[in-house]
């Protein structure tokens, strides 16, 4: 028995479960090797016996569709989801049943029109939903791209025909031809041609008879997307994206080096640097490219979904050389600071690394749709009971009364007069005449109420984006009650949370703290220093010409940065820098004397800004247009830090090969530091430095300048300055506090012989064999000690409007937030931070992936912080602890700062909670395997918030599914890039921004919006009405309908069990159309189970809608009893009414329809009323939709009552005669309908009176004070509660201005005593380090080609001259200008 139970359970779940896109989403299966041909032809081995291309070498088109209907598809796939409702399966039924003779009503054509509207109307919205997708598709895969034409070139590589939009599949698919090389033709003259520079010029050649057409020299033509194929050759502009997979052969740069932004791809927002293959090289113009004299082939790997992972070969002239992904554009990506870049296609459309990580367009259901189908089971349940039970008494009951002579049963005993078999046409017609138990119009009604929801969405003004113009717009309208459910929302970093923009927001000097001057509106972009004073010279050009940061060739036109003296705002920097108390402390250095009081505040400006401006790998580039300079960096924190340097006069001028340029304050000319060593940032060193000397007459002496974590830093600090220690210390945790990404900054002088001896201990370590990382590390440590602090910074990476208000609100309202991200760690937590997700007193856990054991890290977690939470003993693996294995363990410990110690044993046991951060590494182990990802889920979610760094666009999906698939929750997906459309996709509801990353989320979304703030507004008040509205509506119409089917019902025992109808059919094809549709559409538009304004300033009532408050089996039961209940005083007070004495004055007795249009208009008034009851705000609406059925009901029947026989024959003519003139009608009418609605009136008089809800409390309070504000509501209830007040942080730039606006410099010092001081720790599960968080991040991209490229440049220089340069050993000269003021003279020390 329990192994059919479980049959039976495993085949409904599976029917449950069905996905339509199965059937329809093409499965291509993982893809084979491939070989690419240039400038050659096809082997033979390519083709069949017939010269047709194997279908193995026809590679897919670069269309990359996102909608789920073609006109072949449309038909069968959307009645198939249709009928995925049993409802639909039973009307159709029902509909076939009543052609039969024996079962006809009326008009078998009139029958089957309801279901046909039914599915017509839903098939004409999701076919208006999907042209819209259409749309969307159209406009990415018709962006344009440079493809190499011209010079008889052709690309013999086979790619299949593209897809023909909307009407996908309706033009056969006919495998492309075969292409030779010498079978080029000439191409004809286009408009969109572009030439090379040197063949720009060049004029074109014509035919010597003048009518062969022009044959065209090698160059660019500009064609769409979708028409790119394997093998062509492409030309990418600067900020252009990458329309496919793309190997480089050559870039405008410097040593064929590429920069792309792949935000759209990871979320990080710095550059990457890539090279060009080194056998393609010679590739850089068109006439290069189309040459037979170049042919070559490049054999790739399958296309896989690893974005980290490329592999492939190049084979030209016999030599073959490697390719990988850092000489490889990813469709996605964005080319930027680099002028072009000449590649070949290697993947498109669906093998494309981004599109693999995409999943199919998923056909979504809401919650409570889902849920309806098992109360409509319900309902046909007890619909066949009842067929059952009619059609077995009315059998017995001929059986019986046959035999009797009954005078009814006349003609009886004739040869096909069966009672069984009339049993069972009885049985067949009760299914007709109780077919409305099931309501044909709720879906309808449904998808009509759904459809309004969605224009309420879109007129709404408060989340329509002014700026742009863009409203909120909801792509699938029957996901709108879904919004009203969420309990974990899943949210990409960059785009969504943050701009992709630095502000430089505060810094720390010698400890003093400058907060910069109050936000102003600032439009000006470039910054012309003259002395002290600043101009302000506006932007006027777009210009991208200039963004190479070098330039080919000796070009006297274009500018040196050393020569200009405007400086531009940086790229990815939202405003400058500007602190008047600083100007005027920069203002008294320059004029200190060496002796004097402001001599040590000099020193300490002069070396803060010096590091700054100098130890950095920004490269500078100048705009032709405006004559100023603009810093070009890889990293945006970089790119802002130099770029404040700059804003108080320490200006970075360029570098020349490895000679910096520094313009400063402190001297009128142009110092110049020679670069001799860069020791790269790496996650693991949290620093980077660089080793600089100063080429001066007066001072040549060597600098160490350092920037990193400020534990990596404080540690590494030369012994005394404790009082300086202390006060930076505090400053960077308000840094922290206030959400800011921090850096601590700190030099050393360094001796001639010591940097010999190191550099020679350090070029061994460069060229080493093995351990070459940990030589370099452990020679780089060498020289990085006994530093000298100089202070710290503090970066806003600058939000989206309103994110951590509306984080915060989210997470009172019960919902639980992760954010997914590629960002690195420190990032990731970061923004954690300024968000709101993790609050001042949170403990972080982190887990990596490392040489110990995911699965032991995340058991030491629950041991550690949740040892009673039982998560062990759950999945049996108690024994397994890691704590009991000495070799396996880490002992937890605290990690010292050299300054104290602030990290207490409580760790785990504060108010904070938990925040578990964890990365791709640890998730690539803990997914596949059922008992980690069963161990990480029950982990995760003792924990108020999750945070996933570094983490590929497939994981970001694989997390969603875990949490939605393992806990069953409604999950919301967020994000503005390509990298979110998988994540999108598996959502519940996914939200598309319509950011700065493409369109490619909106078009995978249900919902686009331009705001992540906008959200908040979604979720709490159309969501949360959304799923009220709908619930309760859904709740009223079977109760409505119930109620009918009673009276019907109880009629059966007067009338022999026969299926008759008690009505006039006529009342009851009407019943759901006319009579007592317009209150449930009343409800299902126009409630408002409070208002919007209450909605946003109590997030806590959202968990009304968490809890499923509005619709559940519970609540579907209840109106179902109440529906059955109130049909008994209907039926038997009106029967028993007409039948004790007759009602007409004639004395003769009453007809069936006499006194059963009675029962209708009490019903209909029953039903309608008890839906107004179940309404919370009556509006001129509400009154209109309760009110209207009644009257039409009432025109009806006087109407109806009075057609006669000569215009048609009814069943009821001169019923109104004696209908409107009996007593009964009128006793009746008030009498039922008052006993009716009374249990469901006292229910709803108790609880308003005797037991109110928060709702009811709040409706009152907005009847009786219809003038208070909620928000000032709000804040006096939650005034008594201060530690629920402080979980609230504000907005970093609202602390930052009431900072700003306070005189006392001690005043972060008086926070800082008034908070914990052990707040915001972070324990390291891969390592077991304990640490506090001060906020250190900063994003660059580790050992990539860019930072390659200058170490060899650096390692070459140092090879041709081993020895340095004899340095001048007179004194130097005291001079504030110098570098030289950083030395510190040994009386100083009056801070301890």
């Amino acid at each position: 028995m329990a192994k059919y139970r479980s049959s039976v359970t495993a085949l409904y779940n599976k029917v449950v479960n069905f996905n339509v896109e199965s059937l329809f989403s093409r499965h291509p299966g993982p893809g084979i090797p491939r070989t690419v041909f240039f400038n050659q032809n096809l082997p033979d081995s390519y083709f069949d016996p017939k010269s047709k291309p194997k279908k193995e070498h026809v590679y897919p088109t670069n269309q990359v569709i996102s909608s789920k209907y073609t006109i072949i598809t449309f038909l069968p796939r959307n009645l198939l989801e249709q009928f995925r409702r049993i409802a639909n399966i039973f009307f159709a039924f029902i509909a076939i049943l009543q052609f039969f003779p024996e079962f006809s009503t009326i008009s078998p054509g009139l029958v089957i029109i309801p279901i046909l509207i039914v599915l017509c109307i839903t098939a004409i919205k999701d076919g208006y939903e999907d042209v819209k997708r259409h749309q969307s598709d159209r406009h990415v895969n018709h962006s344009q791209v440079r493809v190499l034409a011209g010079g008889d070139w052709v690309n013999p590589n086979l790619n299949g025909r593209k897809s023909r939009t909307f009407v996908r599949g309706i033009v056969p698919r006919r495998r492309p031809k075969r292409k030779d090389v010498e079978a080029g033709s000439a191409t004809k003259q286009d408009p969109d041609i572009e030439y090379d520079r040197a063949d720009s010029m060049e004029e074109v050649e014509h035919h010597m008879f003048g009518d062969a057409g022009e044959i065209i020299r090698p160059h660019w033509h500009k064609t769409m997307w979708e028409d790119i194929r394997v093998g062509d050759f492409v030309k990418i502009m600067n900020d252009e994206p990458i329309p496919a997979d793309i190997l480089i052969c050559a870039t405008s740069e410097d040593e064929n080096v590429a920069f792309v932004e792949t935000k759209n791809l990871d979320g990080e927002t710095n550059l990457k640097s890539r090279n060009a293959c080194p056998a393609l090289t010679d590739l850089h113009t068109a006439a290069s490219c189309v040459s037979t004299l170049n042919p070559f082939t490049i054999d790739c790997d399958r296309p896989d979904t690893n974005m980290y992972r490329f592999n492939a070969t190049v084979t030209r002239n016999g030599e073959k050389s490697s390719v990988d992904v850092q000489t490889v554009l990813l469709r996605g990506t964005v080319l930027r600071n680099t002028e072009w870049v000449i590649g070949v296609v290697l993947f498109t459309g669906t093998e494309t690394k981004i599109v693999l990580n995409s999943g199919g367009t998923p056909s979504k259901r809401s919650r409570v749709e889902k849920q309806i189908n098992p109360q409509v089971l319900a309902n046909l349940a007890i619909l066949a009971i009842m067929a059952v039970v009619c059609g077995i008494a009315d059998s017995q009951i001929e059986a019986v009364q046959y035999a009797e002579g009954a005078p009814w049963l006349y003609g009886d005993d004739v040869s096909n007069d069966n009672p069984r078999i009339n049993g069972l046409i009885t049985w067949a017609f009760a299914l007709i005449t109780f077919q409305n138990i099931v309501p044909i119009s709720l879906y309808i009604s449904i998808e009509f109420v759904k459809t309004c929801q969605a224009l309420f969405i879109y007129f709404d003004y408060d989340i329509f984006y002014v700026k742009k113009n863009q409203p909120t717009i909801a792509r699938s309208y029957n996901l709108s009650d879904d919004l009203g459910q969420i309990e974990y929302i899943f949210s990409d970093k960059t785009g969504t949370l943050t701009q992709n923009s630095m502000v430089f927001r505060e810094c720390s000097i010698a400890g003093t703290v400058y907060h910069g001057d109050p936000e102003e509106d600032e439009d000006e972009d470039i910054k012309k220093p003259s002395g002290n004073s600043t101009d302000v010279v506006r932007e006027t050009s777009n210009d991208s010409s200039y963004a190479s940061t070098s330039v080919r060739g000796d070009d006297p036109a274009v500018l040196s940065a050393a020569d200009v003296t405007a400086v531009k705002l940086s790229s990815g920097v939202l405003k400058h820098f500007r602190d008047e108390r600083l100007s005027q402390d920069l203002a008294r250095a320059v004029e200190a004397e060496p002796d004097s009081e402001n001599a040590t505040q000099a020193r300490s400006l002069n070396g803060f800004f010096s590091v700054l401006a100098l130890c950095h790998t920004v490269l500078t580039a100048v705009d032709p247009a405006t004559g100023a300079i603009e810093y070009k960096a890889q990293s945006p924190d970089e790119a802002a830090l130099v770029q404040a340097a700059a804003d108080v006069g320490f200006i970075f001028r360029g570098r020349e090969k490895e000679i910096l340029l520094l313009q400063t304050p402190f001297s009128k000319e142009t110092e110049r530091y020679e670069l001799l060593n860069i020791l790269e940032f790496t996650s693991a060193r949290k620093r980077m430095s660089v080793i600089i000397k100063k080429l001066d007459e007066q001072d040549g002496r060597l600098f160490l300048l350092t920037k990193g974590a400020d534990n990596v830093i404080f540690e590494r600090l030369k012994a005394g300055g404790d009082d300086w220690k202390r006060t930076t210390e505090a400053h960077l945790e308000d840094f922290a506090n206030a959400g800011l990404r921090t850096l601590t900054l700190a030099y050393k002088v360094i001796q001639e012989d010591e940097y010999e001896a190191w550099s020679e201990r350090y070029h061994e370590a460069s060229t080493a064999l093995e351990d070459r990382e940990d030589k370099i590390e452990a020679v780089c440590n060498e020289i990085e000690q006994e530093l000298r602090l100089l202070g710290a910074t503090a970066i806003e990476d600058r939000l989206q409007d309103g994110v951590p208000e509306t984080i915060a609100d989210l997470k009172v309202a019960g919902i639980k937030v992760w954010v997914a991200t590629g960002d690195k760690l420190e990032t990731a937590i970061a923004i954690g931070r300024s968000t709101n997700l993790i609050a001042e007193d949170s403990n972080i856990i982190i887990i990596r992936g490392s040489d110990r054991p995911v699965e032991h890290q995340m058991i030491q977690a629950v041991e550690e912080f949740f040892p009673d939470s039982g998560i062990l003993d759950e999945h049996g693996i108690a024994s397994k602890s890691p704590s009991t294995e000495s070799t396996s363990a880490f002992p937890m410990r605290r990690l010292s700062l050299g300054v104290r110690d602030i990290v207490g044993d409580d760790n785990g046991n504060r108010p904070g909670g938990f925040v578990l951060v964890i990365d791709g590494a640890a998730l690539d182990h803990a997914l596949p395997d059922d008992d980690n990802k069963a161990l990480l889920l029950r982990l995760a979610t003792q924990c108020e918030g999750v945070i996933c760094c570094r983490v590929s666009p497939l994981q970001k999906a694989l997390v969603v599914k875990m949490v939605k698939d393992g806990l069953h929750v409604m999950t919301l997906a967020i994000g503005d890039g390509a990298n979110d459309v998988s994540m999108i996709q598996a959502a519940d509801v996914g939200v598309g921004i319509s950011g700065e990353e493409g369109l490619q989320a909106v078009n995978s979304s249900d919902y686009a919006i331009a705001q992540f703030r906008f959200l908040k507004k979604l979720l709490l008040v159309h969501g949360h009405w959304s799923y009220a509205r709908n619930g309760i509506m859904i709740v009223n119409f079977f109760y409505k309908n119930i109620v009918c089917i009673g009276v019907l019902w109880w009629f059966q025992i007067y009338c022999g069990w026969s299926s008759a109808y008690a009505f006039e059919y006529t009342y009851l094809l009407f019943w759901n159309s006319f009579w007592t549709i317009a209150p449930v559409l009343g409800i299902g538009l126009f409630d408002r189970i409070v208002d919007a304004d209450v909605l946003m300033a109590f997030p806590e009532l959202y968990r009304y809608g968490r809890e499923r408050t509005w619709f559940s089996m519970k609540s579907f039961l209840i109106y179902m009893i109440d529906g059955v209940i109130q049909s008994v005083p209907i039926y038997f007070i009106i029967t028993y009414a007409y039948f004790t004495t007759t009602s007409r004055t004639d004395g003769y007795g009453i007809e069936l329809y006499e006194y059963s249009t009675t029962m209708v208009f009490a019903t209909v008034i029953a039903v309608s009323l008890f839906n107004g009851l179940n309404t919370n705000v009556w509006t001129a609406w509400v009154f209109f939709a309760v009110f209207i059925g009644i009257i039409i009901l009432w025109i009806f029947t006087a109407v109806y009552d009075a057609i006669s026989p000569g215009w048609t024959v009814t069943n009821v003519y001169g019923n109104n005669y004696y209908l409107f003139t009996s007593a009964y009608f009128w006793l009746c009418q008030p009498l039922v309908i008052a006993i009716a609605l009374l249990p469901r009136y006292l229910y709803r008089a108790w609880q308003l009176g005797y037991a109110p809800g928060d709702l009811e409390m709040l409706r009152y309070i907005r009847k009786t004070r219809p003038d208070l504000d909620m928000a000032t509501l709000r804040s006096e209830s939650t005034r008594s509660k201060p530690y629920a007040s402080s979980r609230r942080r504000t907005s970093s730039h609202m602390s930052r201005a009431s900072i700003a606006c306070s005189s006392a410099d001690n005043l972060s010092l008086d926070l800082r005593m008034a908070q914990d001081p052990r707040g915001a720790s972070r324990t390291d599960m891969s390592t077991g380090i304990r640490s506090v968080y001060r906020g250190f991040d900063f994003a660059t991209e580790e050992g990539g080609v860019a930072m390659r490229r200058m170490q060899t440049n650096l390692s070459e220089r140092r090879q041709s001259s081993r020895n340095l340069p004899s340095i001048q050993q007179s004194p130097p000269k005291r001079s504030l200008r110098l570098f030289s003021s950083l030395r510190r003279k040994a009386t100083l020390k009056k801070d301890d």
